[in-house]
């Protein structure tokens, strides 16, 4: 991870400190600077520093470029007052374009970092479930399945169990979802129950539930639903595996 992520106090005090400094180079050279460009340069540095992911960062650059320009660029110098009207009309335009870039950028890069993370997370799940399946007994494959499923959600514990699941719980479905009895459970938002046994993923095989993976969670763990999905998926490899061992144990190949 960059530094400027892990020391967030540093990059917002840059936030501070780089547009007012370069607010008072342009001051030195104001004569052959005019004040549109001046504003078009502090926007760039504001863009700089929304660009690190940091919104307060951000946020705090737009403010610090408009104090910049209105303390060395417009008339009265020095002083946080302005006597044109083009210039407040300039500052204004600062203000508000700079805090909307910085929104933007750490926004853009919030949904790339989560696209990252996600693309992330179901390359090793699917890696995880190609081991499964590949597997030299059925306990060590629905141990690897389940290890995933419990990385791949963020979860505390993630257990096979045979044979069917209490129609309390909550069940995840093929589409994502989390379903209790009639109602759509959205942990995303809410984060799972804190409760030792939160819902189960059931495993069919030819029609019947053979058994289901039980899902543990104590921290409020909060998986999207492309997670949830993935891990109906790895389940579901599972299941699949258990069909290619009946199709060999009825023609008498190898699975």
């Amino acid at each position: 991870m960059a530094w400027y992520r892990d020391h967030p106090a540093i990059t917002r005090s840059l936030a501070v400190l780089v547009p007012l400094a370069v607010s008072a180079l342009l001051h030195l050279v104001t004569e052959f600077v005019p004040d549109s460009a001046a504003v078009l340069i502090l926007v760039l540095f504001v863009v700089a520093l929304a660009a690190t992911g940091d919104r307060v960062a951000g946020a705090v650059a737009a403010l610090a470029s408009t104090l910049g320009f209105d303390l060395f660029l417009t008339q009265p110098y020095l002083h946080l007052q302005i006597e044109s009207a083009q210039d407040v009309e300039l500052a204004v335009l600062l203000l508000i374009v700079g805090l909307s870039v910085s929104e933007l950028a750490s926004w853009g890069i919030r949904q790339s970092a989560s696209a990252d993370r996600e693309a992330a997370f179901v390359r090793g799940a699917l890696e995880s479930a190609d081991l499964a399946a590949s597997s030299t007994s059925a306990e060590e494959g629905l141990e690897r399945v389940a290890e995933s499923i419990r990385q791949l959600l963020g979860v505390d514990q993630v257990t096979y169990v045979p044979g069917e699941h209490d129609p309390a719980c909550a069940v995840v479905r093929r589409d994502g979802t989390m379903r209790h009895r009639d109602t759509v459970l959205d942990p995303a938002t809410s984060g799972l129950p804190r409760t030792p046994e939160v819902a189960v993923i059931p495993v069919v095989h030819r029609g019947a539930q053979t058994g289901f993976f039980r899902i543990a969670s104590t921290q409020g763990a909060r998986p999207n639903r492309d997670a949830l999905r993935v891990a109906v998926l790895l389940a579901g490899e599972w299941s699949l595996r258990a069909l290619q061992e009946d199709r060999a144990h009825e023609t008498g190949a190898p699975p």
